[in-house]
């Protein structure tokens, strides 16, 4: 036996939702496909959930068979978001005692991974960071992000901005990597399905111009996010020659109320708008691609819809602080506000200015970069406190 051989290196990749599933998806098969790397794909919250699709599914047709961790759903509190985290860290307490994994991969800023790296901090599981050193002034995310960044012993951040801003919170620059966003690196990598295919799969005319909405809780904002979200809807109405694709908001706190009226409304609007749980990665990127514009405020609004050379529409405070491309248009949450952002987004000379806008989260070679850095950085050195030199 030849003891210079070392055993693969034994990642766990930690996804709670939809869309963090649909970035994390590439890095594991990427890693799974490597002899000196043995992944497992841990799923839980929204991932078990039927009520927002059980894409745990999606998963298994990614090829994997995913650990499952279940979070009990609760009522629509924040209270009840505390209780479910506290059930996320005992279950990966327990998943991590008996994988005993060399190191846990997380992505982004949800409730449910600050438990997963709670306890992987904890049990001294080194833990990579995916899209740490951003910031999203309207949600509690951004705390938690930043939580789970200074709990991190590897970081692969999405820009150069967010790489230095990771230095300052007095992370070793030699363990923090600008690779550029994942889900950029989708927009260029995976193959789309053609309109009319997804016409079909959809169920849903798409030979009019059609707009893409999520609608997420504004953690930090007081008002009623159904209240929002309705704003959002009522500007749309505005503009009865687009139909709409509607998916989902996450399961966050007060995301019932917003569900209980997108169900409304689209049941009131056959034939204009398609409400879809989940629609998955493929379907996605291959609606966005086709869509006049993107409206919301989620997170993939600001980082991906750029690189399709497209108009996306920023609704109020979720996102506020995110570096972004000039086709991104920030707006208020008033219904005026939201119509005269579509009636821009539609405008000629701004879907010029769309087409052409460069994406400061473009990195082709963000998957590589990834991958290296996972494969050859040592995460479990010793982690101390960098202080950057002032000048």
């Amino acid at each position: 036996m030849n003891e210079n051989i070392s055993a693969p290196k034994s990642i766990c990749i930690a996804t709670g939702t939809r869309a963090d599933w649909g970035l994390l998806s590439p890095l594991a098969k990427a890693l799974a496909s490597r002899d000196d790397c043995r992944v497992t794909v841990a799923a839980t919250n929204m991932h078990l959930d039927p009520r927002f699709g059980l894409t745990v599914n999606d998963i298994i047709a990614d090829g994997f068979t995913p650990e499952r961790v279940a979070m009990p759903a609760g009522d629509d509190s924040e209270a009840s978001r505390a209780k479910a985290m506290a059930a996320c860290l005992e279950g990966f307490a327990e998943l991590f005692g008996r994988l005993q994994p060399d190191m846990v991969v997380i992505l982004g800023d949800r409730y449910e991974m600050l438990a997963v790296a709670s306890a992987a901090a904890v049990m001294r599981i080194p833990i990579v960071h995916i899209a740490g050193g951003t910031v999203s002034e309207g949600a509690v995310d951004d705390s938690i992000r930043h939580a789970i960044t200074k709990l991190s012993a590897l970081h692969l951040a999405e820009t150069e901005q967010y790489r230095r801003r990771i230095i300052a919170m007095g992370e070793n620059p030699a363990r923090v990597f600008n690779t550029g966003a994942i889900g950029v690196w989708n927009i260029h990598n995976v193959p789309l399905i053609p309109l009319e295919q997804l016409s079909a799969d959809l169920d849903f005319a798409l030979d009019k111009p059609y707009a893409i909405a999520t609608f997420h809780p504004a953690t930090l904002d007081p008002t009623d996010p159904a209240e929002r979200c309705g704003a959002m809807l009522d500007a749309l109405d505005r503009h009865p020659e687009l139909n709409l694709i509607i998916t989902y908001p996450n399961n966050d706190a007060r995301s019932s109320g917003i569900i209980e009226l997108i169900e409304r409304y689209a049941a009131d609007r056959p034939g204009r708008v398609k409400l879809v749980k989940s629609l998955g990665l493929r379907r996605y990127l291959s609606a966005m691609r086709s869509a006049a514009f993107v409206i919301g405020n989620s997170s993939s609004g600001i980082v991906e819809v750029a690189s399709f050379g497209i108009p996306s529409i920023d609704i109020g405070c979720r996102q506020r602080g995110r570096a972004c491309a000039e086709s991104v248009i920030h707006c208020g949450n008033s219904v005026d506000e939201i119509d005269d952002a579509i009636c821009l987004a539609l405008s000629p000379d701004f879907r010029n200015m769309a087409a052409h806008s460069a994406n400061p989260y473009d990195n082709h070679d963000t998957l590589s970069l990834m991958v290296k850095a996972i494969c050859e950085t040592d995460p479990k050195a010793h982690k101390s406190f960098y202080d950057v030199k002032q000048c």
